[in-house]
């Protein structure tokens, strides 16, 4: 179980780097760091459990945040009541599609593997498509939006070495296209 000092921090170069593919079948070790990362973000969104082992709860945790270099990373968005909006492990995701029209959390992003508060908006496409692999290595394609396009925006950029400061601009923080949505 991976724990807060598992998480690799900001600064250290595999948080740079662009994520090798992952081969199938799945190794052992590649289908233990799957079981893992999911299994954090699972206890890190439990009340009690994440106040047990002391964990900042998550929504996505992609393989460079513990310091493995492959394109690998467990996504588990909570809606109202205990609804999930989204659950997956994505292996080799790829954007393929995105609508023109920008989002960005109202509060702004945060990251496992950044420490301080970086405020700004984070604007990234509203609606997106994304084709992975899944576990048994079967090739699937999802639509998203909003605040699950947005986590799996962040997990994918964590694969090609980009951290969500990057995005935000630099002279106006809390500029959003006049027609972007920010989304609570």
């Amino acid at each position: 179980m991976y724990l807060m000092k598992d998480i690799t921090r900001d600064g250290a170069p595999v948080l740079r780097q662009t994520a090798a593919p992952v081969t199938f079948p799945l190794a052992a070790e590649d289908q233990q760091l799957a079981h893992d990362m999911m299994e954090y973000l699972v206890i890190s969104q439990d009340e009690q459990q994440n106040e047990k082992y002391q964990l900042r709860p998550g929504v996505g945790l992609a393989a460079p945040q513990v310091g493995v270099g492959k394109a690998m990373a467990a996504v588990l968005v909570p809606g109202p009541e205990d609804e999930i909006l989204f659950k997956e492990v994505l292996i080799n995701p790829k954007i393929i599609s995105h609508s023109v029209q920008d989002a960005a959390l109202s509060e702004g992003e945060g990251c496992l593997s950044v420490d301080k508060d970086v405020p700004g908006y984070v604007v990234r496409h509203d609606r997106i498509t994304i084709r992975y692999q899944n576990l048994a290595g079967e090739t699937k394609k999802v639509r998203l939006k909003n605040y699950p396009a947005i986590v799996c925006q962040h997990e994918i950029d964590h694969l090609n070495g980009i951290l969500f400061y990057d995005h935000i601009d630099k002279q106006q923080p809390f500029h959003m296209t006049p027609e972007g949505i920010l989304i609570d």
